[in-house]
């Protein structure tokens, strides 16, 4: 007697990556494409700055793997990560690789695309709202102003390779500085910046926990810059935010932490 086959467990036709984009923190700042994906998806690798909101997105029966960093510690190193979206895919499980923000700012999205591609694994990249957009809509900061700068910058404040990063020129009249990892250097960034000639004065913000339930507007300029992520106690995740147009800010009571400005420059 024949019977009906059963359906296999174990797929074995190599399916998809997905790299997308997490968004800054809030569950309802994900794309709709994000939010399909989660929904679809048999495997899902996440890092730590996910929300636990986004991840309960997941299908039922979904597996989770977390790939958390911090700061100088990697619970899976980078060619961890990679080796795991491979092997998931060519397994035949289609495979969300979920970062904060978006894959393509400081999210490694450029090597893993590139490992998956040479391991001969089909790769799409799904954009996220980063933490620099979301954060500054939150906190009603244009990073862009016609009066103030008409240049942005991304920039990281630990480099992988470089015993520093250099801050030439990155600062200054017109031009709007957002720094991603540079809370750790936060004392050494303002000298830096100094030392290149910037105005003590010039405008900064500190955004912790941008779009979050815990996030902080910490208002000062880069003179202070320092002393300003100690004393109020910024912790990650947390960007920095510095030129004119900080000045135009119209940040909601709730965020702010302190109003720094009409302190005298140190």
């Amino acid at each position: 007697m024949v019977g009906t086959p059963l359906p296999s467990l174990t797929p074995v036709t190599p399916a998809k990556v997905w790299l997308v984009g997490a968004g800054p923190g809030a569950v309802d700042l994900l794309t709709l494409r994000a939010a399909r994906l989660l929904q679809n998806a048999d495997v899902i690798v996440h890092d730590g700055l996910v929300e636990p909101d986004v991840l309960a997105m997941a299908r039922p029966g979904a597996r989770l793997i977390s790939v958390a960093k911090q700061r100088s510690r990697h619970s899976v190193p980078q060619a961890g990560i990679n080796a795991i979206l491979i092997a998931e895919a060519r397994a035949g499980f289609n495979v969300v690789r979920l970062k904060g923000g978006d894959p393509f700012i400081f999210g490694r999205g450029g090597e893993e695309v590139e490992a998956l591609i040479l391991a001969g694994v089909e790769a799409e990249v799904v954009p996220g709202i980063s933490a620099a957009i979301g954060c500054a809509a939150e906190a009603r900061l244009p990073l862009t102003h016609r009066d103030a700068a008409s240049v942005v910058s991304f920039v990281a404040g630990q480099c992988k390779g470089l015993s520093d990063q250099n801050w030439v020129g990155l600062a200054g009249p017109d031009r709007t500085l957002v720094i991603y990892m540079g809370l750790a250097n936060a004392a050494d960034i303002s000298a830096k910046l100094l030392d290149d000639g910037i105005a003590p004065d010039t405008p900064v913000a500190l955004v912790a926990g941008g779009t979050r339930p815990n996030a902080r507007v910490v208002i000062g300029n880069v003179a202070q810059l320092g002393d300003l992520a100690q004393r109020e106690n910024i912790i990650s995740p947390a960007i920095i935010i510095i030129g004119a147009a900080v000045a135009h800010a119209f940040v909601p009571a709730q965020l702010i932490a302190i109003a720094a400005q009409a302190e005298e420059v140190l």
